[in-house]
């Protein structure tokens, strides 16, 4: 397995798909396309519970999306270390996380990213649906996920997926941080945005 990604600053979340380039949040844009023009991928992954060994690709793709291993959201301090942890494999290389934590008897996604070379292959939608066995197992009806007013992708992954807008906590992002910071394509972030969906 190859070890842990150490990247530099701004750190890319993006690929484009028409160059490959990948991008910081600040630099990312919205292209629309028919189907018939989105990108194709083909990319066979593995999607399995995190074992210890984990460890340190778990640490290295929070660095690499947030720069930390704890999220805020819905009120509360989540550690993705230790979280229930689903990591994503392409040819045995890490390619992705969804960390789930229980909270207020539903089950919270803590954090769902994919490293920008695997983004757009499945990978994401295949680690939700394992979410959705966790959440099966653990008799928990819904499953739930907070992301911000600019996090454009996110909103529609998560839609795309059948999760719907269930609150919005205006403002929350920019108090914790003081002021609305730029984030996705530079739109200021504001707001936190909650998103629901049933298990069933």
């Amino acid at each position: 397995m190859e070890e842990a990604r150490m990247p530099e600053a701004p750190y890319p979340q993006y690929h484009c798909p028409v160059c490959g380039k990948e991008l910081p949040l600040e630099d990312a844009r919205i292209t629309v396309t028919c189907s018939d023009h989105a990108p194709e991928t083909d990319v066979a992954f593995e999607v399995r519970e995190a074992v210890p060994a984990d460890k340190r690709d778990i640490e290295a793709i929070c660095d690499r999306a947030w720069g930390e291993t704890e999220f805020d959201s819905f009120g509360v301090t989540f550690d993705v270390m230790s979280g229930i942890n689903l990591v994503a494999e392409v040819d045995g290389s890490f390619a992705g996380l969804l960390s789930l934590a229980v909270h207020g008897g539903e089950l919270a996604i803590v954090l769902l990213t994919v490293y920008p070379e695997s983004q757009g292959s499945g990978v994401g939608s295949a680690l939700l649906e394992r979410a959705v066995g966790v959440a099966t197992d653990k008799h928990l009806p819904f499953i739930k996920v907070a992301t911000t007013n600019d996090n454009i992708p996110a909103l529609y992954f998560y839609q795309r997926q059948g999760f719907v807008i269930s609150e919005v906590a205006r403002g929350l992002a920019a108090d914790k941080h003081g002021s609305a910071e730029p984030g996705f394509s530079d739109i200021p972030v504001r707001d936190e945005i909650r998103l629901r969906r049933p298990v069933a």
